[in-house]
Formats: C-alpha cells, structure tokens, sequence
C-alpha cells in the first residue's frame, strides 16, 4: 500500500522516497508505504494555504465550527482501524489510545464551540469625542486576526492528540489559519489516517483548497524547509529542546521573523514537605512511583524531579518509593531513537558526582523496554551540578535530599524554567512555605498542589507552558482554549467606515459577541 501527501483537497505522491511505520513492541516494520515530500510540494502546499487563508479567515465562526466538528465525527469514523494502527505505532495500550481519541475529537469541539461563540477575538471599541479638548478623539477599534498559514510538528508521545488533529492543528484552524503538518516518522500510517479524515471533512463541509495539508519527510530537510519558507507565518511544535532551539533558531534567522511555538518538556519538580512524607509516607510513594512510571515516563509533565528535606523518616519514605517502582509493569518505549536516548541520558546521570542508585532492574530492559529508574543525590551536590536537571524522558526520577529548608529552597530557585511545579503538602504546613510556592510560580505555567503533574485538562483555564527553556514562549499555552492566541495578531482600526469593518466590530454587533465599549463590557 502506497500512500500519498495530501495537499489541498489533492494527494501527490513526486517523490522516489519513502517512509515506513516500524512497530516498537514487535520490532518489526509495518505494512505501507509513505512518500517523502519533494521541494515542489512544499511549494505547492504552502501557495495553496497562503490562497486558502485569503478566504478562510473571513469565514464565519459557524462555518469553521462546523468544519472542527467535522474532522471529530471523520475520525471517530475510523472506529477500531485508528486505534490498532496507532498501537501498532507507538506500543501504547489500547486503553489509552481510545482515552487519546476522545480528547482529540474533544477539543475539535470545544474549539468549534469557541469560534462558533466568538468573543474569543477580543473586540474592543473605543468610540470617537470630536469634542474633545484640547484634541479630538479618533474612532478606533481593535479585535484578533489569523496570522496566516502555520506548520505543525507532530509529537512522538502522543499520536492523536498533539499529532496530526490535536491541539495544535485545532486552535490554528479555529484562529483562521490553514495548516500544513510535517507528519512524524514514528506513526505514518496513523498520520495517514487522520489527515484523510480532515480532507474529507473539508471537502464536505466546502472548506477552501489549501485550508489543510499534510507532508511526509525523513530527516530534516522537511522541516527546515518548512520553516524557512518565505508564506509559513508562525510554527507550533511538541517535543524535545534540541529540536524546539533548532527550529526557533532557524525562524529568527529568516528575513522576516516568525513565532514558533515550542512545548520542548520540563523536569517538573515536585517539592516534598516534611509532615506530608511522615504521615503519608506509603500513599505518596505510591502515588509519586505511579506518576513516574505512566506511559513508560513517556509525558512532557512526568515527574523527573523529587526535593525533600532528608529527616529521619526519609529512609523509610526511600524504602517505600523503591517499592512502589519495582512494582511496575516494564513498558515498551515509543520508538528505538527515544529508549537509546533514555538508556544513554541515563547512564550519563547515574555517573555523575553524588549519584546514588536506589533501584534501577538494569537486567530488565529488553528490546525497547525501559526499567524504572530512581536515584538519589544530596542538596549540596545537586546545587553544584546544574547538569543534573537534565530532562531523561522515561522512567527515570532522581530525588534530592537537602539539609534543611533553607537548601530545599535554594534548590527551588536554582531551578530552570519548567512547565509544571507541584507541592505536596499538609494543609497546616502550607502557609509555612509561602516562598517556596512564591518562587515555583516564578519558575513555572502550572503550579500543583497535592497532585501530580501528568493529566493536562484540556479547558480555558489551562496553561500548559513556561519559562524557557519548557517552552520559547511562556506568555502562550498548548492546551485549553487559549492555545488559539498563539495563530493571532490584533489589529486595530481608526475612524473606519463601518461598511468596511469587520462584523465584530460593527456597532450593531451581528454577532452577538461580548466586546468592551468605551471601557464597559457589553453585548
């Protein structure tokens, strides 16, 4: 089976190269083959979704929610076939994937939702005072406007929902912009599926051409091209800092500059206060080794990180923790390049000055199964090896143990920016360590408190983001409804006829939107 690039409503298939879907668990390469994208193509896919904007972004809230809707209904369409072939892909059990298949299809409508409402562009109105002394005041208005045609980098770690429809994808086609996305080498065949289903939906719901397109490439000459091509307006991308800084270094580089919006993981430090770890010392554990090891440590929010102040009840909590990761199930890992990178980064860490193992099943590992790892290293050594906050994605988390409150909050603010920072804490002790939250807020998008960090909820008040380097952009998150502003700009207009204004600024409002007028919200 040879499968083609979609570009537009059209397929294409120029190339003399091909990629293959390669299965992690059997080892095995999987049936299909996928073209790799030629220089033409890309050209041709971005024209086509520079001409689609033109008229995209000025469809009504409606129409585009009704395009969203769409693309859920086709790939809930595709029932058990996305599902097995997205467990041939990634070695992820079937009960995830189907959860993964609801959020994806879920967040298609929440944002359909968003745009089918539309107050999400911000119109504000601030009308004219020709009266006004000792200078007249203009007519101006302001609301958010499609940036223009983005290009999405699918992540490994989560084939449907940060993938080809995920987050991503769904909040810039809500914004107005087409998208073109560099399909990734580990799950083809399960890109190729969802990118039919949204051709489809836009065929049916009489989307313009070029409103959606989707590239196979091997290497990285696709996604340089991509970036680099003179119509691509801003970039969204899931997955490691190598490869966020390669291509925010490559969009700044350009002759016009572009925003690319990198999620590039974190080692989501969870800070242990000492009442918590003595009177819930097996529930913690437990729930921390839980944490640690879900998905074979495979999430961008896993855990990397433990901080306690070592008192005499550590040990135990030690003993407790060590117990709870030899009780879990050895997982495959998504693909050969991220177990060798996992094996290596951990054994990088574990030579490092201070490092003591505490349980690590090396004989375990087989094929691209991973063991869980955990080790230990005192505050002092830590502080003095900023290396140790190396991200090792998997099952790996290495806990610090500080003299006393003063080091565990030094060690808080030596830490790099992250995407999530947690506490866990009794209710009494809480307000004791107000500087130490202080300082997490400081360093994070998303403080936790008594909880773990994996399980983003995809709803507005989500921020799944943070100071360089989890993310290039901390101000923007890749989840909830506010991702949509990352694909916006605003703009403003002064002393416009109101023939030629949009509808969501016009003064009888045809939308029904809220809007701030001359400072009061209205509708």
């Amino acid at each position: 089976m040879i499968e083609k690039n979609i570009i537009g409503l059209e397929r294409s298939a120029l190339g003399s190269k091909y990629i293959q879907g390669f299965d992690p668990a059997a080892m095995q390469t999987l049936p299909g083959a996928f073209p790799v994208a030629t220089e033409v193509e890309v050209h041709l896919a971005m024209q086509k979704a520079w001409s689609a904007w033109k008229s995209y972004r000025h469809l009504s809230g409606q129409k585009k929610g009704a395009f969203l809707r769409a693309i859920a209904e086709e790939i809930e369409n595709l029932g058990p076939e996305l599902i097995h072939r997205a467990m041939a892909e990634s070695g992820l059990p079937e009960g995830r994937l189907l959860g993964e298949r609801g959020r994806t299809c879920g967040q298609l409508r929440l944002f359909a939702s968003v745009v089918e409402e539309g107050s999400w562009v911000e119109a504000v109105i601030d009308t004219a005072q020709p009266d006004r002394t000792p200078a007249p005041k203009p007519d101006i208005r302001k609301m958010l406007d499609a940036v223009g045609p983005v290009v999405v980098f699918t992540a490994s770690n989560f084939p449907l929902a940060f993938s080809t429809a995920g987050g991503d994808t769904a909040s810039a086609l809500a914004a107005g912009c087409p998208v073109i996305v560099k399909a990734h080498e580990s799950h083809p065949g399960t890109h190729a599926l969802v990118a039919e289903a949204i051709q489809k939906a836009a065929q049916n719901t009489g989307m313009p051409d070029g409103v959606f397109s989707s590239l196979y490439g091997s290497g990285f000459w696709l996604g340089e091209t991509l970036v680099k091509h003179p119509l691509t307006r801003a970039v969204a991308f899931t997955g490691s800092h190598q490869g966020g800084k390669a291509l925010f270094d490559l969009a700044i580089q350009r002759e016009e500059p572009i925003p690319v919006f990198a999620e590039m993981g974190s080692i989501n430090p969870i800070f242990l206060l000492p009442e918590k770890i003595r009177l819930h010392t097996e529930t913690l554990a437990s729930q921390i080794a839980g944490s640690v090891n879900l998905g074979a440590g495979q999430f961008c929010t896993n855990p990397g990180l433990l901080v306690c102040i070592d008192k005499d009840y550590t040990p135990g909590f030690v003993e407790a923790l060590k117990a709870g990761f030899a009780a879990q199930t050895l997982q495959t890992m998504l693909n050969p390049g991220i177990h060798r990178n996992f094996s290596a980064g951990k054994d990088q860490m574990l030579q490092k000055p201070g490092i003591q193992i505490e349980f690590a099943d090396a004989g375990a590992e087989t094929a691209l199964t991973a063991s869980p790892t955990i080790a230990s290293v005192s505050g002092t050594e830590f502080l003095k090896n900023p290396d140790m906050q190396q991200e090792i994605f998997g099952p790996f988390s290495l806990l610090v143990r500080c003299s006393d409150r003063r080091e565990l909050e030094q060690v808080a603010e030596s830490l790099n920016g992250q995407l999530t920072a947690t506490i866990m804490g009794l209710p009494e002790e809480l307000p004791e360590y107000a500087s130490l939250a202080q300082t997490l807020r400081e360093k994070s998008g998303r403080l936790v408190f008594n909880g773990v960090p994996t399980g983003v909820e995809v709803c507005p008040a989500m921020h799944h983001g943070g100071p360089y380097p989890a993310t290039t952009d901390s101000r923007f998150t890749s989840v909830g409804t506010g991702a949509i502003k990352r694909f916006v700009r605003p703009v403003a207009f002064q002393d416009c006829p109101e023939i030629l204004l949009p509808n969501a600024l016009q003064d009888k409002n045809p939308l029904g939107i809220w809007r701030m007028r001359d400072g009061v919200w209205t509708r």
